[in-house]
This record gives C-alpha cells, structure tokens and sequence, in this order.
C-alpha cells in the first residue's frame, strides 16, 4: 500500500507514527519536536516531506506509506483524502471510537477534572447528515479541470472536491448534489466561490446560497426553475455577511421540537442529524430535576431544547441571533406557549445573565458555540443555580468553562460524549454539574 511522491522541495524523512493528534493527524517526535501529517496512524512507517510549522509544531506531507499500522484499514469512499468532509476513514472501528472518546478524557485530564463519570459515547451512524455546508466554485481554466465543482473544500485547503458521492449525507441531500450543480454552473463567474447551507427539514430541502454579490434576475429565474424540479421548500440568497433574501418560497421549511413545529430562518442553525439532536435532547431532559418549575436556555438557537423543556417547566431563553429568537417567538406564539417560553435576543459573550438574573432557576442549560461559554460560566460559578446541563461541540471549551464550574463549587456528576459527526475530529458531549 504506497502513495506515490510528489515532486518539489522539503526534507523529506522517514518516520514511524507514534500517535493521533485532536485533529486526527498522526504524529511523529522529530528532532525533538512533533511532526503531524494528515492521513497517518499510529503504527504507520511513512515516508514524509516537512512542510512547515504551525503552532509551534511541523507539519509534514505523507509521500509514501511505507508500512501500515495495525489499526488502519481501507477507507470507504472514493473522495477521502482530497475531501474534508471526513479525517477518520481509514481507522478501523474500535480504535476510532477509543480514539473519539479520549478527547474527552484528555481535555477533562488537562483541566483536573474527574473522568470516572464519562460514560460510553452515544454513535450516530453515517448517512444521517440532515444539514451541511457546500462549497461551489466554477473553475474555468484552473489546473482542477473546467466547470461547476460542489462539494466540501479539501482539508485545510480551498480547493472543492467534485461530490460525486458521500456516506454522510442523507439520501435526500446526496440527490439533489447533480441537479443542484447542473443549475450553478452557468451563474457562478470564473474562479467565484459559492457558499451552500442545505438543510433537509421535515416539508422539504431548505437551500440559502452564499455569495458576495446581488441575485440577477437570471439568478432568481434558475432558482425558481430549480426549486420546481427539485421541490425544494425554500430557496434564500445571502449577499455578504447580510440578512438572507427568500428567493423562492414554495411551502415554509419546518423541523419539529418535542411537539412544536418551528420554521428555522434561512441557513440558521440546527443539530446536524435528526438522530443526534434527539440523542443530545434526551441526555438534557434526563438530567432535568423532576421538581424544576424555571428554566433557563442559555445558546437556545431557534428552540431545540427550549420547547422540550416547556413541557415540565416555564423557560427563559437566549440567543444571540435575532433571526433565530424571531423563529423561536412565532413559534411559540403559533403553540400557545407565550406563558411557558419567554425569549430574548442576548450576546452572551458580552452581556451574559448576572448572578441575581440566575439565581431564581432551578437549573440552566447551556449550549454554546465552538468557543465556549466563559463569561456565562464565571456568572454560574457564582450563582446558587443547584444544576447546570452543559452541551457542547468542543470537549477542551467545555473543560475549560467545566473548570470554571468547579472551583465555584460544581461537582461534574456525568458527561456523556455524542458523535454525530462520523469519521470527524468533531464530537459533542452531554454533561450534568451539581452544587
């Protein structure tokens, strides 16, 4: 099993892979320093181009695998290694799922905290991506070839790789890849970088382009055309950082939230698979105390756990996106919960709930972004809230904001990790901390 060498300048060296890094890269000690490259395992005797430093560490190019590790094996999609979609393919099973939890484990490690109460991790199988961000780019003359290339952008790179196929996405995203790209190709300019937000919601594909300019009426036309063929339920345009423009709107997109239907604003965010928001959703519900009357969800986006949680208790959400809070406020009005759910649009970072703000709830969930939730953290560190439910995206934000917790007086009584993001370096974590 060899890859063939690439011509060019860098040492090139030969090493045997000692580790895997939290990006998945395998790693190697060279000369004293560590040298990461992408698509290697431990166990892996590989030939290698040094191709620079980054963070304090090298980074090397695989050239050619020498001898394999006991742990690899034949990855099953045609596009891994060029696609970003996925890191891990070429790690058997049981070593990935070890693998997936010890980031767990290391980042609670790093911080002090206690690993006896991480739990197995909940696994969300592959084809289930409901929701994902594309990339198109029209190459004209480029050495890539001539056209319309959609799909994810190759790691650490901008360049598209062509999806032709993808054991990740649902059946109904996967479809609509060929029509999708046939109606791009003749409206994205030369060297134009499109950016796709496709979301297969419970009426149909909610689809918002992003692009640095204004729709034409040619725009707007093979949209519509498209929508059409495809029976997508919504098609927005977002020029620059701006607010999303519906194009087209045939029927409004709708996911469900416990019982209450919510039409998400154009490209916003929801939980990936259907599977793992439930996954995340019965973890948080089971660490909600059966005598809690108030609530608060903290990141509440556009209410995926907020109106589970309305149903045992009165709930005060916040989010830092209006579009979002705008969702979760017509949705709760159209359900008769305006007396269960109360929502306001808040930067948490900046402005997070004050210690007198937190202490009349009898629990707090929180679900920040991939940074964490720090300053909200110091507040709670604070406050007599008796149980905080952490979800999160990134196990080493959540350490460091557990930490915080604990030195306030919480003790972390569980954490269950979910991987609802296969073959990725990506995992989200479920976690009870008590005073």
């Amino acid at each position: 099993m060899r890859r063939k060498a690439r011509p060019g300048g860098g040492r090139q060296v030969e090493v045997t892979i000692e580790g895997l890094g939290s990006r998945g890269d395998g790693y190697a000690e060279l000369g004293g320093r560590l040298l990461f490259v992408a698509l290697t395992l431990p166990g892996d005797r590989a030939r290698v181009k040094v191709t620079g430093e980054q963070a304090g560490a090298l980074r090397g190019e695989l050239l050619e695998l020498i001898e394999a590790g006991p742990s690899r094996c034949a990855a099953p999609c045609p596009h891994f290694g060029p696609c970003g979609g996925c890191g891990l393919q070429h790690l058997d099973e049981s070593a990935y799922a070890v693998w997936k939890r010890g980031q767990v484990l290391q980042a609670l490690e790093r911080r002090g905290l206690d690993t006896s109460t991480v739990g197995e991790m909940v696994c969300v199988p592959p084809g289930n991506r409901r929701r994902a961000v594309l990339s198109a780019r029209r190459c004209g003359t480029s050495p890539e070839g001539q056209g319309l290339r959609l799909g994810f952008y190759g790691r650490d790179s901008h360049r598209v790789e062509d999806l032709r196929s993808c054991l990740i996405l649902t059946p109904g995203l996967l479809a609509l890849i060929p029509p999708l790209r046939a109606a791009l190709e003749p409206l994205a300019g030369a060297d134009e970088r499109w950016g796709l937000v496709v979301c297969e919601t419970e009426t149909g594909v909610d689809l918002c382009l992003q692009v640095h300019r204004a729709p034409e009426l040619s725009d707007r036309e093979v949209l519509a055309a498209l929508a059409e063929t495809s029976d997508l339920a919504r098609v927005s345009w977002q020029e620059g950082a701006g607010e999303p423009e519906p194009i087209v709107v045939r029927r409004a997109p709708v996911v469900t939230f416990g019982e209450v239907a919510v039409t998400p604003p154009p490209g916003g965010f929801l939980q990936p698979s259907r599977a793992g928001e439930e996954a995340l959703a019965d973890l948080v519900l089971s660490h909600v105390p059966g005598d809690a009357t108030r609530i608060a969800d903290l990141y509440c986006g556009c209410g995926t756990f907020t109106f589970r949680l309305s149903g045992q208790a009165r709930v005060s959400a916040a989010e830092g996106d209006g579009l979002a809070i705008e969702a979760l406020q017509a949705a709760a009005r159209r359900a008769g919960l305006v007396d269960r759910v109360a929502a306001e649009q808040r930067d948490l970072a900046r402005r997070p709930l004050a210690v007198d703000e937190l202490d009349p709830f009898d629990c707090v969930v929180f679900d920040p972004p991939r940074v964490g939730a720090k300053a909200q953290a110091e507040m709670l560190a604070q406050s007599r809230v008796p149980r905080v439910i952490a979800v999160s995206c990134n196990p080493a934000t959540f350490a460091r904001d557990a930490r915080i917790l604990a030195d306030g007086g919480y003790r972390l009584a569980s954490l269950v990790p979910v991987d609802q993001f296969p073959w990725s370096m990506h995992l989200e974590l479920v976690a009870c901390l008590e005073r």
